[in-house]
């Protein structure tokens, strides 16, 4: 064997041949993941294809689905991107326009993997917003919908399940013999709030992160640790005696911590819903006498509207509001002073790469280095 060949037989291989398929709702972001795998690839892909496959779920006037996918899979690794948290779209049911729900979603989600019908060489699930992720544990005769959803997709044929910022992570134990990813924008969050308010002073003299609730500690541990800041903590008090929307009422929010009179804040979140314990809190800080409050949350729900979040912005309640492009926006958001938008494209490109390549994902998991990089920037 020449030296030639020996490079070609040593060359690293891709598992399979890379297919990508959108689920509805998903174009925009799959279209710059694609963009960004045809760049990486361009000796590989010298005609520039599309990784894209083409793919839809057509509704009968009834509302019934199914999944139909127009071009071959077999041997292919296949990576489905579905955002079931999109109500932006739309399907028509008895001459009436219906936003789709989760539940809509989920069950297109699974015509498609039906659709493929096993001819795949792997499957993989990239849903960025876990799929009745809050519904993770049972308090009471309730039912399990997160753990169900993991082990029907697996039972599927689905090899991974690519996700962010799990509210928790220990749903998959409920799937301990599959690929489970909990992956967080934690260096995008910073090099966007870097980028975006390039004066402030990040140190423990002038910035504090902060944990809205007991149950976003962790998260917050991570904040402070990379970026070497103070951490403070509110814990909500809830009337347990009655339930409204599904879950016993805050009743206040109550704050363990150092000072942080004239300090600017972060508050660290893996959603705004409502918004309504969100601005609480900015509101406690603010009595507290902190400079600027910013927000991290990976998902911008905004279930009740912006309305709240203007009011706070004019209130200089919130400074700004960093939320990622991972599930669906309203349109206006993208206007609203008050808002950044943390882009994710790039970052799940570099997940699809290495997962086709049958690559460790390890540093893309933790980038301890990278933050430390662009904070010493």
């Amino acid at each position: 064997m020449d030296f030639n060949e020996m490079l070609n037989y040593t060359e690293i291989k891709p598992f399979g041949d890379l297919a990508i398929i959108a689920m509805k709702g998903c174009e925009e972001v799959a279209s710059k993941i694609d963009y960004y795998l045809k760049d990486w690839r361009k000796d590989q892909n010298v005609n520039g294809e599309t990784y894209l496959l083409e793919a839809a779920c057509p509704r009968f006037g009834s509302g019934e689905g199914k999944g139909v996918i127009y071009e071959t899979v077999r041997g292919k690794d296949v990576y489905i991107i579905s955002d079931v948290f999109n109500y932006g779209v739309t399907f028509k049911m008895y001459g009436m326009n219906v936003p789709m729900s989760p539940d809509d979603h989920y069950q297109d989600l699974k015509r498609i993997i039906a659709a493929i019908n096993g001819k795949a060489r792997r499957m993989t699930v990239i849903m960025p917003m876990l799929y009745s992720g809050r519904q993770h544990k049972r308090a009471t005769r309730e039912s399990l919908d997160c753990a169900i959803a993991l082990q029907e997709l697996t039972s599927m044929g689905v090899e991974n399940i690519i996700s962010f910022d799990i509210h928790d992570p220990r749903v998959q134990n409920a799937i301990p013999l599959h690929g489970f990813e909990d992956f967080h924008p934690h260096y995008q969050m910073i090099k966007s709030f870097v980028r975006t308010e390039p004066d402030v002073k990040i140190d423990r003299n002038h910035m504090m992160i902060i944990s809205p609730d007991e149950g976003g500690m962790s998260r917050c541990m991570y904040y402070s640790s990379v970026m070497e800041l103070s951490l403070g903590m509110f814990y909500k008090r809830r009337d347990y005696t009655v339930i409204v929307n599904g879950k016993n009422p805050v009743v206040s929010h109550e704050f363990l911590g150092e000072n942080i009179e004239g300090k600017d804040v972060i508050v660290v979140d893996d959603m705004i819903a409502s918004g309504d314990s969100m601005i609480d809190v900015a509101k406690k800080l603010k009595e507290r006498n902190a400079k600027n409050v910013y927000v991290f949350s990976s998902f911008g729900l905004f279930t009740e509207g912006l309305e709240k979040f203007d009011k706070a912005y004019e209130e200089g309640l919130i400074k700004k509001v960093f939320t990622t492009n991972l599930i669906y926006r309203k349109p206006e958001l993208k206007n609203k002073e008050w808002h950044t938008e943390v882009d994710m494209s790039k970052y799940i490109a570099h997940i699809v790469d290495t997962l086709n390549y049958d690559r460790s994902l390890s540093e893309l998991l933790d980038p301890v280095q990278k933050i430390k990089n662009i904070l010493q920037q």
